[in-house]
């Protein structure tokens, strides 16, 4: 397939082993890159019972056809592992440079297997690669080690872990460019354990297109048609903060641990006051003209918030925000900056915070950490990411120290900590939070408000608006918008600029973009193929690794009603949800175990079928 280089870098730090080897032509027809060739890599480096901090597991960074183009949308790349939190197969995407890097370096993906002896970071410079010491590099912070290895390596992208990675933090990412995470899954332990600090990667090639001067023009047609919509200039204005504000409104913004759906305080750190207070810049992603990232600079109890850190976006604002009653920006603008020095998950940590506020109030702790106080959250952060005292336990798994205390109200599903979307006011997403393999997550769901528009998405069918508080039906939906996502998430493409619902659907020149790329011609059927193909991959790890229907669910506060505002007394029914689960189930063709033999063969994917 054209548009792809057909190899990848498998990395053995144990041996210090570096080899080239092909991909097969197949995995490109079956699942395009991104997400389908990553899980293949993890499935074809990794036995069952794969212990996820073992030198056994892979680590896999993995591109798709759109890497290294300069499209808009394309400066991603997604990594891969066995997660400590689910101990299967999860994924994490980032943007930024990097992954335009790697998909100019004459590899689709890098597989890093075992543990070196001492720490080490791998560099892929111009065509080759090698290992080289990393000892005066562990320690030290993500924004320190940029430095350090740009100027070692100028033109160079750096994708590294911190502190909290280095110690085995359950929350801990993958930094690239300092200020985008690979978060969520707790990959930086999985690169912690491997004693791998970073790896450097600087692209010198082209990828052969099967088209190239038609993908130039339709790549520049695109980027005018992403900017010529109103919604992505404000979006690029204001950043993901500018929802904040309006979910409080609309009573679904998680705040008090999703013990309320409303934040009074929300204008306080909503996009907005951000950008009229303390926003000096915009940062983007290679290819990009929508520059949505924030970056800031203040000061909080006297310690400065540098730039070279971003900023907050919407997650990390509501998660370290209304999440634990904080209202104070450059209290939530300073963690920020930790959570991306130490390397650190800002909604596990946001919800690993409320957790202890709540703990402290009900005397389940003797540590004080007050609802609402900036300080406690900026300490937390770093007790967390320093294995200090109490946050060494929550470093361990916040479900484990949950069960050790008895505190109930830990909001994990599957070991991962639930985003910062309120399922009461969004029903289809609670049924993917419940029923996602990787555990609660909020870039691969439906979120319901989408659908609350005149004639959503025509070319899959959906041509009638529905309520976002309406649960019946929203299996097949949830199914539908998950497999489009994933289909997605294998071009490895950013969700804010591609749009799956209203006038400015752009999937059929999403769809044009491959073919002049790769030389496919998709089809809307084919393309949602080959997402159901990529999220069965999944199923069959979790399958692989013990996880069956008992495991899924949500959390059971998010079946109470909410107290007050726009979506207060709707809780989700359990009955009507069950239903739902199972309506889900039969649409995936799945038992309670995993995908059946009739299904994986209707999605080409019979060859798994011993394995």
């Amino acid at each position: 397939m054209k548009g792809v280089f057909g190899r990848y870098l498998a990395v053995d730090l144990s041996t210090g082993a570096i080899e080239e080897r092909g991909i097969p032509e197949q995995w490109w027809e079956l699942h395009l890159g991104g997400r389908g060739l990553a899980a293949r890599l993890v499935w074809a480096h990794t036995a069952p019972g794969t212990a996820p901090l073992s030198p056994e597991n892979a680590l896999v960074f993995a591109t798709g056809p759109l890497q290294g183009t300069g499209l808009a949308g394309a400066g991603r790349h997604v990594v891969a592992s066995i997660s400590p939190k689910t101990r299967a197969l999860s994924d994490s995407y980032a943007g930024g440079f990097w992954g335009h890097e790697l998909g100019r370096s004459g590899y689709d993906a890098l597989v890093v297997r075992g543990q070196a002896a001492r720490p080490v970071y791998l560099l892929v410079d111009q065509g080759k690669a090698e290992l080289r010491d990393a000892s005066d590099l562990w320690g030290k912070f993500t924004g320190d080690v940029e430095q350090i290895l740009k100027a070692r390596h100028p033109g160079a992208r750096i994708a590294q872990i911190g502190p909290a990675g280095e110690k085995l933090v359950s929350q801990a990412c993958i930094m690239h460019d300092v200020t985008r995470a690979a978060g969520r899954p707790g990959l930086g332990a999985v690169m912690g354990a491997k004693k791998l600090k970073a790896v450097v990667v600087r692209g010198h090639t082209t990828k052969d297109l099967a088209d190239p001067q038609g993908f130039a023009e339709e790549r520049a047609k695109f980027a005018q048609e992403v900017m010529a919509d109103p919604g992505t200039q404000r979006f690029g204005e204001y950043g993901t903060a500018r929802g904040l504000t309006w979910l409080s409104e609309m009573g679904i913004l998680p705040t008090k641990n999703f013990q309320e759906g409303v934040f009074d305080q929300a204008a306080a750190i909503g996009g907005e006051t951000l950008k009229n207070t303390i926003l000096v810049d915009r940062d983007t992603c290679a290819g990009c003209p929508v520059r949505c990232k924030r970056v800031v600079k203040t000061e909080y109890l006297g310690r400065a918030v540098d730039p070279v850190y971003g900023g907050p976006e919407y997650e990390t604002l509501a998660a370290l925000g209304s999440l634990c009653l904080c209202a104070d920006l450059p209290a939530i603008a300073l963690a920020n900056q930790l959570c991306n020095a130490y390397g650190l998950d800002t909604i596990s940590l946001g919800v690993a915070i409320a957790a202890l506020m709540e703990a402290w109030e009900k005397g389940l702790i003797r540590e004080q950490v007050t609802w609402g106080e900036g300080r406690a959250v900026v300490e937390w952060v770093e007790k967390i990411g320093r294995r200090e005292g109490l946050g060494h336990d929550i470093a361990g798994g916040l479900e484990a120290w949950a069960r050790k205390v008895g505190a109930d109200f830990a909001m994990t599903i599957k070991g991962v900590e639930v985003p910062m979307h309120e399922p009461r006011g969004k029903v289809g997403l609670g049924l993917s939070y419940a029923l996602s393999p990787r555990g609660a997550t909020h870039l691969e769901g439906l979120h319901d408000t989408m659908l609350e528009i005149d004639s959503p998405t025509p070319e899959l069918g959906v041509t009638h608006g529905v309520d976002r508080f309406q649960l019946e039906g929203k299996a097949k939906l949830a199914v539908l918008y998950e497999d489009l996502r994933s289909f997605t998430n294998s071009l490895v493409m950013c969700v804010f600029v591609t749009k799956e619902v209203g006038p400015r659907y752009n999937f059929p020149h999403l769809r044009r973009l491959v073919e002049l790329a790769t030389g496919m011609a998709l089809g809307p059927e084919e393309m949602l193929r080959i997402g159901a193909r990529n999220y069965a991959l999944l199923k069959l790890f979790a399958a692989r690794a013990g996880l069956t229907a008992q495991d899924d669910g949500l959390h059971a506060r998010l079946h109470e009603p909410l107290p007050r505002g726009a979506s207060a007394g709707r809780p989700i029914d359990p009955t009507l949800f069950n239903k739902e689960v199972e309506a889900y189930y039969k649409e995936r063709g799945w038992t309670s175990t995993g995908p059946t033999p009739q299904t994986l063969r209707k999605l080409g994917l019979e060859e798994l079928l011993a394995s």
